[in-house]
């Protein structure tokens, strides 16, 4: 460290991250002797940063309750990173009241910076590109987003008033297992106890929510995200596709994740064959002529379950498997991939203009 009063303002970020530091702790950070900690301590103390001395075997320093911190003193890295995370959290749907704060604090942050640093920062920020757009459509209220948090950290029952995707409202009680944000909007996942299901909630949906008196024991293990988007795969929609893929769960993935499809992670019937396409591997079998077939060993017939609003987006995700596939259900979705197949064809026919010297489609 540089000197004193570089120590002194260090000395305040570790008390201002909470609990007690023993003085051997604070030494040892400081790279000084514990006499020095003490004429730190009293230094903050003249500052008005009310600095409390705990006795005991555990005893050291703390900061005091409910004081009002002076101004954080941020590195050129620190101050990168609080912009750069203020920027990318518009994009994740932040809260309407939490956005416009962060605004405002990238501002001051921004105006307090020496010149040199702010000037390469505004550069950077004003170059900087996301591919999301800002999330404010799915911004859920900052007191729903509070109180839903402290109801699912302290396993409150949280009851709350809800409106559906056609604006009917009803009255809901819930054990909160957590909050998941996805793809610019927010989610409240758990469990209804009194059908003792899973349910997940748009936030941005939820109104009057309010912490219920008592607690619940927590929830069995489980990655909130996770039910979530696979919430996403089994919910209601107007069309129920159902596939056979041949291929491992991981390339089927690739193209049909988890928000969009649920596969059966076991076995298809095994004479499962697409109509037409004899080559197409039987029991179990690798296909012929995949530069994978030693890595692919786990490759066979699986079940794939889409819900869908609309099905033109499946036919060209289909195809971009580039695996032996067979429509069970829809027949409408069997003629959609049947018309693309015949424009790729028909694509592939068109004339098109040729390299220098490379024969015409006449001569080919």
């Amino acid at each position: 460290m540089s000197g004193p009063t570089s120590r002194v303002l260090t000395l305040l970020e570790l008390l201002q991250s909470g609990g007690t530091r023993t003085l051997a702790e604070l030494a040892d950070r400081l790279g000084v002797d514990r006499r020095t900690v003490r004429r730190y301590v009293d230094h903050l103390t003249d500052l008005g940063v009310p600095v409390e001395a705990v006795r005991g075997r555990y005893g050291g320093y703390r900061l005091g309750r409910g004081h009002r911190l002076p101004p954080l003193a941020l590195t050129d890295d620190e101050a990168l990173a609080v912009l750069l995370g203020l920027a990318a959290g518009r994009r994740a749907g932040l809260p309407a009241a939490a956005s416009v704060a962060g605004e405002t604090a990238a501002a001051k942050i921004r105006r307090v910076l020496p010149e040199p640093v702010a000037r390469r920062l505004a550069a950077l920020l004003d170059t900087v590109a996301f591919t999301a757009p800002e999330g404010d459509a799915g911004a859920p209220d900052a007191d729903t987003l509070l109180t839903v948090a402290d109801a699912a950290g302290h396993h409150r029952p949280l009851a709350f008033g809800y409106a559906d995707r056609h604006g009917r409202r009803t009255s809901r009680v819930l054990h909160p297992r957590g909050i998941v944000a996805h793809a610019g909007r927010w989610y409240l996942t758990g469990v209804d106890p009194a059908l003792g299901e899973e349910r997940t909630f748009r936030l941005d949906r939820v109104s009057d929510a309010r912490i219920l008196p008592g607690a619940f024991e927590p929830l069995p293990d489980g990655d909130p995200a996770e039910r979530v988007v696979e919430g996403f795969a089994t919910a209601a929609y107007r069309y129920d596709v159902r596939l056979r893929v041949h291929g491992t769960v991981a390339r089927i993935r690739a193209r049909l994740p988890a928000s969009v499809a649920r596969i059966d992670e076991g076995t298809a019937s095994d004479d499962a064959t697409a109509p037409g396409d004899e080559d197409a591997p039987r029991d179990g079998a690798t296909p012929a002529g995949n530069a994978d077939a030693d890595a692919d060993a786990d490759e066979r017939w699986r079940h794939v379950r889409i819900r869908a609003e609309r099905l033109d987006w499946l036919p060209p995700v289909l195809a971009s498997l580039d695996r032996p596939f067979v429509v069970e259900h829809p027949a409408e979705l069997r003629e959609l991939v049947a018309a693309f197949a015949d424009r790729l064809a028909g694509y592939a026919r068109t004339a098109g203009p040729t390299e220098p010297g490379a024969p015409g489609p006449e001569e080919g």
